[in-house]
């Protein structure tokens, strides 16, 4: 090797050792927006999220259209969002239709059953194969005989039960048909589980928001709504019988947790096959049987997405990676339940498969600067060898 080659490769990596480092751990000055849409479940975390990142990054903006899960997966498969969201995995024909899509879980919360009784507050007793039986039509009355074994001594009216569910395609159904799928053999045949299902009976709503609105607003309506729109909203909202037949469980957060703890950590990697994962029903004294996963589905080469750009994918990561490490902190307050590491674990490996056009997309790390430097040394270890001397006038 020549002096000049040498001095040349010397140079060269000197240079690129800290241009590289500089610019890719500079925050950029450039403003960008990244775009989400789907579950409205999660809606109060995101934006919680949206404004929160906002803050720590004020040339980023979110935004997310809460537009249901099933919509949201279909900009997904338009290419047109920089991710969606769901409380549904994708299932095999979806994932047909978004190849290379990545799932990344991003919170764990539950469903409850709400209702509005004049006079009786949360706590009335409900099993899967009743509430089953209500959503289908079969039982149609408060004062029904199953409904009032299930409470004695609550003076359940005799008036007719309106059934409230979702008319957009949701993850929230998804989970809740699912549910009852698994504990009502009836239900399973003649509905089935799905986004989207043959409701039998009832009036629909957009999105958690709909179903709670027509609930709280209707006297002897029933509907299934996420915990936290619940909460907000002042809602009554069932006990619901664990797996094990031996206790009727509040849904909070613990015992949430408790269900999502409950399924085990045999999860796919975020590249894998998700559509057979399901949370809801698991056993244990204090778990909550109406649970579900919550994610993100982004493409793992973000260059497919309309409009995207190099620097900008590298902000939809970043911003990812917040919302399943420092987000995490606003997930309890929201009544959601915060991820555990053995599912940070499967997201950050995930994460770090996204590229744009092939090339890595996460930060130019201390790791790869070190290599550089060992290669620079090697370089003047060698010269010193053949005779050439490195030294440098500054």
């Amino acid at each position: 090797m020549t002096n000049k080659v040498i001095m040349g490769l010397t140079l060269m990596l000197i240079l690129i050792v800290p241009t590289t480092s500089l610019h890719a751990s500079a925050q950029t000055s450039q403003s960008y927006t990244i775009t989400g849409a789907g579950s409205t479940f999660v809606f109060p975390l995101m934006d919680t999220w949206r404004v929160e990142y906002n803050k720590l990054h004020p040339n980023i903006s979110l935004n997310y259209q809460s537009i249901g899960s099933g919509a949201g997966i279909k900009l997904l498969e338009q290419k047109s969002v920089d991710f969606a969201a769901s409380d549904a995995p994708l299932s095999a024909s979806e994932a047909a239709q978004a190849p290379g899509a990545l799932t990344i879980p991003d919170s764990i919360g539950g469903i409850t059953v709400a209702y509005n009784l004049p006079g009786i507050d949360k706590g009335l007793k409900l099993t899967g194969p009743v509430i089953a039986q209500i959503f289908m039509g079969t039982i149609t009355s408060w004062n029904d005989p199953a409904l009032v074994s299930l409470n004695p001594g609550v003076n359940l009216p005799s008036q007719k039960i309106i059934i409230a569910h979702r008319s957009d395609g949701s993850g929230t159904t998804y989970a809740f048909t699912d549910y009852l799928s698994k504990v009502s053999p009836d239900w399973k045949s003649k509905v089935g589980e799905g986004k989207t299902v043959p409701w039998p009976i009832g009036t629909g709503g957009s999105g958690n928001a709909g179903v709670a609105a027509i609930v709280k607003s209707t006297q002897y309506a029933i509907g299934y709504v996420e915990l936290a729109y619940v909460f907000q909203n002042k809602m009554a909202y069932a006990f619901v019988q664990n797996a094990d037949g031996t206790s009727f469980v509040e849904p909070t957060i613990d015992t949430v947790a408790a269900d999502a703890a409950a399924a085990g950590s045999n999860l796919p990697a975020a590249d894998g096959d998700w559509s057979q994962v399901s949370i809801v029903n698991q056993p244990g004294s204090n778990s909550y049987p109406i649970s579900t996963l919550t994610y993100v589905m982004v493409y793992k080469d973000l260059s497919v997405v309309s409009g995207e750009t190099q620097d900008k994918s590298n902000e939809v990561v970043k911003f990812l990676n917040y919302i399943i490490h420092d987000g995490q902190q606003y997930a309890s307050g929201l009544l959601y339940v915060p991820l555990p590491d053995t599912i940070k674990k499967i997201d950050e490996d995930g994460l770090a498969k996204i590229t744009f056009n092939g090339g890595a997309v996460p930060e130019f790390g201390p790791i790869s600067i070190l290599v550089l430097a060992i290669a620079i040394m090697s370089i003047i270890a060698v010269s010193y060898k053949t005779g050439f001397r490195f030294n440098p006038k500054i």
